[in-house]
């Protein structure tokens, strides 16, 4: 029996509630193998899990994202032996941790182009930057879209993808910061939400039309505004809640602004099937080891430190992707 160092909750609540804890570690059973980690990826859905929004059964460990080396394979477990570098962005909850035993069939193998904080900072964000571009709205070279963050861990992916697609990406943010930094990473337009009107910049940019799809992870700050930014029967893609959830709505207002679509989706219902997430980061990868993508990792914590990680998350004073060293 070995030792794991994990961030541990055992109520819901704000940073404070989670505790680094020492647990025991068992041998890796039928169908997993034991991970020794070297980078965890930090994400809002974390801070979502942590908070009660999304209620965990408690007490409980967090975190869904991490990169490491195979130390151990159980029973069963075929394609994967010790020594090899892997990723994951799955349940089983429990990411913030040193050691942990998880389900061999859904690692990736890391390619040696991409190194284990890449890895780690690029599963979850970069995997949801693929399908929101590739599956829940197909984008398509020439046209324009609306990216709430931009320079946040999922935006800054996100523009760099959309540019390599020949797709015109109108960005917001929050600090003339934060705009360049998505100019930088190939954002055509930064709007200051703050300061400027949104959906009045939209309409002015694209000639009076509005967007044909709307990509939203802020939530109740800007859901007015997104939908003011869209063309006739354009898609409302609302992703996340940095901001706090959406309030109920009628959906009558769908139709007064243009007979809308809203879509909510998520990304583990995208990569669910083994083939599909493999050849889904096999084409993340490729674009990290050829340059097309650059990774931002521009804020590091130690494991111990994930209290401080996630209130400066929660406060909007990242950018970039955020990752735990244990």
């Amino acid at each position: 029996m070995s030792e794991a160092r994990a961030i541990r909750i055992h109520a819901a609540g704000g940073p404070e509630v989670m505790a680094l804890e020492t647990l025991a570690l068992p041998p890796p059973g039928p169908g997993e193998v034991r991970l020794r980690q070297t980078a965890i990826g930090v994400n809002f859905i974390d801070c979502y899990h942590r908070s009660g929004l999304y209620p965990l059964p408690l007490p409980s460990g967090i975190g869904l994202e991490a990169a490491g080396v195979v130390e151990d394979v159980g029973p069963g477990v075929t394609g994967l032996a010790a020594g090899d570098r892997v990723a994951y962005c799955l349940t089983p909850i429990g990411s913030y941790a040193s050691h942990r035993n998880y389900p061999a069939d859904l690692l990736v193998k890391v390619p040696d182009g991409v190194t284990d904080e890449q890895a780690a900072s690029l599963m979850l964000q970069g995997l949801t930057a693929w399908f929101l571009l590739h599956r829940t709205y197909r984008v398509k070279a020439g046209e324009t879209v609306l990216f709430h963050a931009a320079a946040g861990g999922v935006g800054l992916i996100a523009c760099q993808w959309a540019r390599h697609l020949g797709v015109r990406l109108i960005g917001t943010a929050g600090s003339p910061e934060k705009a360049a930094l998505a100019r930088e990473h190939g954002a055509a337009e930064v709007i200051l939400y703050r300061s400027e009107d949104v959906a009045a910049r939209v309409r002015a940019l694209t000639d009076g039309k509005g967007v044909p799809v709307v990509y939203d992870s802020v939530g109740k700050d800007t859901w007015d505004g997104s939908l003011d930014s869209l063309a006739m029967r354009g898609l409302m893609v609302s992703f996340g809640n940095a901001s706090g959830p959406v309030p109920p709505f009628s959906p009558g207002i769908l139709a007064a602004k243009g007979s809308l679509y809203l879509t909510r989706p998520t990304l583990f219902h995208h990569i669910a099937d083994k083939a599909e997430r493999d050849e889904a980061a096999a084409t993340l990868f490729d674009l990290v080891s050829s340059g097309i993508i650059r990774t931002n990792v521009r804020q590091h914590f130690a494991l111990a430190d994930a209290v401080a990680a996630h209130r400066a998350l929660e406060a909007r004073a990242t950018v970039g992707s955020t990752v735990l060293l244990p």
